[in-house]
């Protein structure tokens, strides 16, 4: 049995949400030690968010005690939390673009007589010496990396004193060479003597960072392992409550011809700014095009334009017919594309803002793509009816009815919506954006699955995702982005992350074919 005192105990917590309606933890008890590193799995949905928000004093829980080295503590407020030396680091950075690190790390404090910035930035820089981060104290925020905005939210709890510190995802938007580099800070803050909790999915990081890991299902705390000791297929097991296959299987390319035909395409924002710049690569059925690239690097743009959805300002896009007839999609709005024969499915990042109607419950969402088709001057609704029933059925999604409104389902849900009503189109070209983000890992693997049905339909699908392992187990060829442009176009085989890694940050020849 283990006799140390953990730096962090909680002790039967629970927390429930709507008036005791929605239950995100439930009667959950783990320890957090100092000098390892703890990684919190679970499904979306498990409540291992809501389970750190309490400990970091943005919830407060209904039931349950939380021990600080050995001490009952009530935390009311994340500063609370700090001045117990527990810190955050949440999903989405909390910074002002104007300011420098510096100033950013200090907003907030309280301290006695003139502010002293050239002080703030020697402590800020000796925590940077200490610990191995690569940051200019003085750099605004606006000419960071994502990486780097990354780096002052975590010195900005560490400058508070923080030695519990708990990172939400934090590898999601990183690349391999920053997710090591992250890591390195990792060990560093562990051989210091930190205790450090990790929210990931990403399985295959978690083996290689962390000490223990521990599981939650539905809110409940399901069980400690030693990392070293285990394996993700045990984790996963444990955090779906079954056994779950973690094999992506990639059928080869069918050898059909190109489908679609994209030359030189360039888009400009509304403010002027290179989106995209002179784009050119074709995809052919039977293929899964990969499209990686570090947030913001063009990818919603690249789909957008290619959907009708995007204005662009130069460039081609040709779709070519079974026939061989080729027709240019470029600014053709979606309705047009449509009128023209040609089906093409889109499952775009903004699900409720661009992909579904939050109003409309799920048969009325199936109508959006269906009552065009219609020669009755009355709507359809019995088509759209059993569409929405079958994909309840086979991806499995969580609903009172399918008369629910899409709004009241969970993240997930409404992504299992989405693609599923894309994909029962029958579409000639595919095109999804992060199509399993806030999917659960064994509907992740069904969508991974009904993508490799429409790849051996002859179906042409374009697959943007975050997640690199993933990437290059399903594409066929990796096509990747950088600043706008094509960095390179990668043979998914033949590749590994890291490699992948170095075109997202920098653009290799004139972006051809690579190997």
């Amino acid at each position: 049995m283990d006799q140390r005192v953990p730096a962090v105990s909680m002790r039967n917590i629970t927390k429930t949400f709507n008036s005791g309606a929605v239950v995100a933890n439930k009667d959950v008890s783990i320890n957090i030690y100092r000098g390892e590193i703890l990684a919190l799995l679970g499904e979306n949905g498990s409540g291992k968010t809501t389970l750190m928000n309490m400990l970091s004093g943005i919830y407060f829980p209904d039931e349950g005690q939380i021990f600080v080295d050995g001490k009952e503590v009530v935390i009311r407020s994340p500063k609370d939390a700090l001045d117990l030396g527990i810190g955050m680091i949440h999903q989405h950075f909390k910074l002002v673009d104007v300011l420098t690190a510096t100033e950013n790390i200090i907003l907030g404090l309280k301290e006695k007589g003139k502010l002293d910035l050239k002080a703030a930035a020697k402590k800020i820089k000796d925590i940077c010496d200490q610990y191995g981060f690569d940051l200019d104290p003085m750099q605004k925020v606006y000419n960071m990396s994502v990486s780097q905005k990354q780096t002052v939210e975590i010195i900005k709890v560490l400058y508070r004193n923080a030695d519990i510190l708990i990172l939400d995802e934090p590898t999601a938007v990183l690349t391999p060479q920053e997710t090591q580099s992250l890591f390195n800070v990792l060990r560093n803050m562990k051989a210091d003597g930190k205790a450090v909790i990790i929210i990931t999915h990403k399985l295959n990081e978690v083996r290689e960072i962390s000490d223990f890991v521990d599981v939650l299902r539905h809110g409940e705390f399901i069980g400690s392992l030693t990392t070293s000791e285990s394996t993700p297929q045990e984790w996963t097991d444990m955090m779906v409550g079954r056994k779950v296959t973690l094999n992506i299987e990639r059928p080869d390319p069918l050898g059909l011809p190109p489908r679609l035909k994209v030359k030189d395409l360039t888009v400009r924002s509304e403010e002027g700014l290179i989106k995209l710049d002179h784009v050119s690569f074709d995809v052919s059925g039977g293929e899964v095009l990969g499209i990686a690239g570090i947030s913001g690097s063009g990818q919603k743009e690249l789909l957008e334009a290619i959907a009708g959805l995007q204005v662009t300002e130069e460039g081609s896009v040709i779709y070519v017919e079974d026939d061989g007839t080729e027709e240019e999609l470029l600014n053709q709005d979606p309705n047009k594309i449509r009128r023209m024969g040609i089906t093409l499915s889109f499952v775009p990042e903004d699900r409720l803002g661009m992909g579904l109607v939050g109003n409309m419950d799920l048969a009325d969402n199936m109508m959006l793509r269906t009552f065009r088709k219609g020669k009755s001057p009355f709507t359809d609704r019995k088509n759209p009816h059993k569409r929405a029933e079958l994909i309840v059925k086979e991806l499995e999604v969580v609903t009172p009815s399918i008369e629910t409104s899409v709004r009241r389902l969970s993240g997930g849900n409404v992504q299992k919506v989405l693609v599923g009503r894309e994909i029962a189109e029958a579409p000639k070209v595919l095109m999804t954006a992060y199509a399993v983000r806030g999917l659960d890992i064994n509907s992740s693997y069904t969508i991974y699955d009904l993508i490799n049905q429409q790849k051996q339909k002859g179906v042409a699908v374009i697959y943007v995702g975050e997640d690199l392992d993933v990437l290059i187990e399903l594409s066929d060829r990796i096509l990747v982005l950088c600043e706008g442009e094509l960095s390179g176009i990668l043979d998914a085989r033949k590749t590994d992350k890291n490699e992948v890694g170095l075109y997202m940050t920098s653009l290799h020849g004139e972006g051809g074919e690579a190997s």
